[in-house]
C-alpha cells in the first residue's frame, strides 16, 4: 500500500523541451554576432539570462527525478538528457563570454558560418527532444539524430580551414590565440550537442 504514496511519472518532457527552447533561444543570440553592428556585451548578457534560466530548469528537473519513483524513460537517460543539455547551453555561453572578454567587434565570415551551423544544430536538437514524447514517429527522430551529426561534421570542417587560414595569414600571436580559442568554443557547441543526439538515440532504439 505504501506504494501508491510514492510520486509518479512526473512529466519530465516538459522540462527537457524548456531547457531545449532556451538553448535554441540563446544559440540565435550567439548568431545576432554575425549581423554587422551587433552588441557583443549586450549579448553575452543576454546569454548568460538564459544560462541561468536554463540553470533552473535542470535543477528542478533533477530534485523530481529523485523525488519520483516510477518515470517514463530510464532514470539514467533523463539524467544524462538533462546534463547534456546544459552543457550545450554553458558552451554557448562560454563562447558568448569569451568574444565579450576579448573585445571582439566583429566575426569573419568563416566565423559566422560557425554560427549559423551551431543554431542549426540546437534546433535540430530541439526538434528530437521533442520527439521524446511520443516516439511513434522514431525514424524522425532518428532523422534529426543525423542531421546534427552531419552539423557537427561541418563544423569540424569549418573549424578546421578556419585554423589554417588564420595560422597561414595572420601573423600577430596573440589575435592567433583568441581566434584559435574562438573557433574551438563555437565547434564545441555542435559537440555537445552530438551528445546530446546521442542520448536520444540510444533511448529510441531502445523503445522502438
Amino acid at each position: 500500500m505504501r506504494w501508491r504514496f510514492l510520486p509518479r511519472q512526473s512529466d519530465f518532457f516538459d522540462f527537457f523541451e524548456r531547457h531545449a527552447a532556451l538553448t535554441v533561444e540563446s544559440a540565435r543570440e550567439l548568431g545576432r554576432l554575425s549581423k554587422d553592428g551587433a552588441n557583443f556585451q549586450d549579448v553575452a548578457r543576454r546569454i548568460k539570462d538564459l544560462e541561468h534560466e536554463a540553470d533552473d530548469i535542470t535543477h528542478a528537473c533533477m530534485e523530481t527525478l529523485h523525488k519520483t519513483f516510477i518515470t517514463p524513460i530510464d532514470r539514467n537517460d533523463i539524467h544524462r538528457i538533462a546534463s547534456k543539455l546544459d552543457d550545450v547551453i554553458d558552451l554557448i555561453d562560454g563562447a558568448a563570454r569569451q568574444l565579450s572578454l576579448f573585445e571582439i567587434t566583429a566575426l569573419p565570415e568563416s566565423a559566422r558560418e560557425a554560427t549559423v551551423v551551431l543554431v542549426q544544430a540546437t534546433e535540430a536538437v530541439e526538434r528530437a527532444v521533442k520527439g521524446l514524447r511520443n516516439m511513434k514517429n522514431a525514424t524522425a527522430i532518428l532523422g534529426e539524430c543525423v542531421r546534427i551529426n552531419e552539423l557537427e561534421n561541418q563544423a569540424d570542417r569549418i573549424k578546421a580551414a578556419s585554423v589554417a587560414r588564420l595560422f597561414k595569414e595572420e601573423s600577430d600571436p596573440i589575435s592567433v590565440l583568441k581566434w584559435y580559442e574562438i573557433y574551438r568554443a563555437l565547434e564545441e557547441v555542435t559537440d555537445a550537442c552530438e551528445d546530446v543526439a546521442n542520448v536520444i538515440e540510444g533511448i529510441v532504439l531502445e523503445h522502438a
